[in-house]
């Protein structure tokens, strides 16, 4: 029997009657149930957040942070489980999937330590002035499928830590670990300060929507991420929006390609390339393109495609199927295209799951969509270039700037040239890190604010100024 989950609303676990069918995308079958939550449900779930503020928003911190641990003990106590949970409805192989449980405890635990301290302004002879943050309100969230757990926990920390209370909405392509989580958490965290609510895609406007939401923090497509800002204009609720990437590597003359090619394979291929900050642009200097290029190649080969619950699987499947036709619908352009392929290029229409070969192709030309669209999958495009400047004007030629990397033997002009980048991440002989205490966020048409960090903990809040002035004539 397929195992049902429930919602969190107000400390309680409750179900609608109506379920939504969860699947595995290994094998694409029903691995599990969630409600389909509708606007009744929603109303529910606002309320109770909204009530649970006006007393969470005055706890003192330190009982706040204790909630944060509490919630970060119990993914933590409880990893063996949500590992395998999030594997079966995520794809991502089992180590990739214990990184991210782990990595939601520990990143919970460590932004539980921020805090916001009051500035002053001004201490002069007339007036004191400082200014204090205080808490947005009933917040909304929304999680994509890439990381589910992950980019939960980063929302519903920083909330909690603010003061705010939180609506949690999961896609309906992962929901379970999320669920499963909140129901370890429902008798740890003060009813109503989390509520976590399932249901199709037409849940989210109604929380963008919702009147008595006050801000809405986003994960997910760049798309999406301009609705939900004009959705949100309507009473001008707080955003954060954490939206697409066509993030590039650059590796300079000077890196050695047998140390960095695996290191830029599981920059692009981890999570079977479902990250929004992998490397989806790699430039590759003519003088060591064709050894970089073939040692890439060569280190995929020896990667196996799978079913992460089975033990040596590499990448696992594309998440869902409408990424699964995007992907290949990108590939056969590439195909019809004549551009070059090192790898893969070819799908067996055999079998169940959503699983693409890792692709990597040979200098496609900047315009091609595979090279210009965010790929979102296993496909890697290669290029060659011959000057600095070419390659950051190349590379800066997006309307995406989340983030980027470049490699190089020389760390000064790595930094120099990671100055050039417009993106609001830039990484030197490294890619894919992510700090609590460092804001997250980013530029053009790649988001709006920040996560992790004070800058992100403030998004969270609102300034409040207050002035004292200190010859008082009514004293």
């Amino acid at each position: 029997m397929v195992t049902q989950y429930k919602n969190l609303i107000n400390g309680e676990m409750i179900d609608t009657g109506e379920w939504l069918d969860v699947v595995n995308p290994a094998n694409e079958e029903v691995i599990g149930q969630v409600p389909a939550c509708g606007q009744s449900e929603l109303d529910s779930a606002v309320a109770a957040a909204r009530a649970a503020f006006k007393t969470w928003k005055n706890t003192p911190i330190e009982e706040r942070r204790a909630a944060i641990m509490a919630m970060s003990g119990a993914i933590k106590e409880n990893a063996d489980e949500l590992y395998r949970l999030l594997t079966s409805e995520q794809g991502k192989p089992h180590d990739q999937a214990k990184g991210e449980i782990f990595g939601a405890a520990g990143m919970s635990a460590a932004q539980s330590t921020l805090e916001l301290a009051d500035e002053i302004n001004e201490d002069s002879d007339a007036r004191l002035s400082r200014t204090r943050r205080v808490p947005v309100g009933v917040v909304g969230g929304i999680v994509p499928w890439n990381f589910p757990v992950m980019m939960a926990v980063q929302k519903i920390a920083p909330a909690m830590l603010s003061g705010c209370t939180i609506v949690l909405k999961p896609s309906p392509f992962t929901p379970l670990t999320t669920l499963r989580i909140a129901e370890l958490i429902a008798d740890k965290v003060p009813a109503g300060v989390v509520n976590i609510i399932t249901g199709e895609d037409d849940l989210g406007p109604m929380i963008t929507s919702h009147p008595d939401i006050d801000k809405i923090t986003f994960t997910g497509s760049t798309a999406t991420g301009k609705k939900i800002m004009e959705g949100a204009s309507a009473d001008l609720k707080r955003i954060t929006l954490e939206l697409g990437g066509n993030d590039a590597s650059i590796v300079m003359p000077d890196a050695d390609p047998k140390k960095v090619a695996e290191q830029l394979f599981w920059a692009s291929f981890s999570n079977a390339g479902q990250i929004c900050i992998a490397a989806k642009r790699v430039y590759i200097h003519e003088d060591i393109y064709d050894e970089l290029s073939q040692a890439i190649a060569d280190y995929a080969k020896n990667v196996t495609v799978g079913d992460g619950a089975q033990q040596g699987t590499g990448v696992g499947p594309i998440q869902n199927k409408k990424q699964y036709d995007r992907v290949l619908e990108l590939i056969e352009d590439a195909k019809d295209n004549g551009y070059k392929f090192l790898l893969g290029g070819d799908k067996d229409p055999s079998g169940s799951g959503y699983f693409v070969p890792l692709t990597i192709l040979d200098n496609p030309p900047e315009d091609a969509r595979i090279v210009a669209e965010e790929q979102f999958g296993p496909v890697m495009p290669l290029m060659k270039f011959s000057t600095e400047d070419e390659v950051i004007a190349r590379a800066n030629n997006s309307e995406y700037g989340l983030a980027g990397a470049v490699w190089t033997a020389d760390t000064e002009k790595g930094v120099e040239m990671a100055e050039k980048l417009e993106t609001g991440t830039v990484w030197v002989n490294e890619a894919l890190h992510l700090s609590p205490f460092a804001p997250f966020g980013g530029h053009k048409q790649s988001g709006f604010g920040a996560e992790y960090g004070k800058e992100g903990l403030k998004e969270f809040t609102y300034p409040q100024v207050i002035t004292v002035k200190k010859d008082s004539v009514v004293a």
